[in-house]
């Protein structure tokens, strides 16, 4: 009988474990689906183009930045990216599948002539989002450049 209950109990707790689980993805599921512009970028480059010196990119986007990145999610696991510059003007337009796990984005796209498959830790913000990612964002080999991003929502 002991067993019995033991067994019953452990069901039960992988059950509300897997249900909870489901309940995070579909979240930012939700969450990701909509259109996003980048209001904050640091790729900090371990060992920049393999070289041992490292290289920092940074920037706000504030003061009238020459071009931002946006993006938009699809609900069914698409999406596509670009960059707008001052003039309203697209360019770069990339487009993509995506998949949440957890708190992880998954992407997959192709750009600059390369296939880029990139997973990110997502923490949702008041109207947007952060993640980070570590990736070969260089093209050294070596997935050990870090990326930090926020984002807003837009219309």
């Amino acid at each position: 009988m002991k067993v019995n209950k033991i067994g019953f109990v452990l069901i039960c707790l992988v059950l509300f474990w897997q249900c909870n689980q489901a309940k995070k993805e579909a979240s930012l599921k939700n969450h990701m689906v909509g259109k996003w512009q980048t209001t904050y970028l640091k790729i900090d480059f371990n060992t920049f183009s393999s070289s041992d010196s490292t290289f920092v990119i940074e920037d706000k986007f504030d003061n009238n930045p020459e071009r931002v990145a946006q993006s938009e999610y699809y609900e069914d696991g698409t999406f596509k990216a670009w960059f707008l510059d001052r003039n309203k003007n697209q360019q770069g337009l990339t487009s993509g599948k995506w998949s949440v796990s957890n708190d992880t984005l998954f992407t997959s796209y192709f750009y600059l002539g390369k296939d880029v498959k990139a997973l990110y830790k997502v923490l949702k913000i008041n109207n947007g989002f952060k993640a980070t990612s570590k990736y070969d964002w260089d093209n050294d080999g070596e997935q050990d450049d870090l990326l930090v991003m926020q984002t807003k929502r837009i219309e």
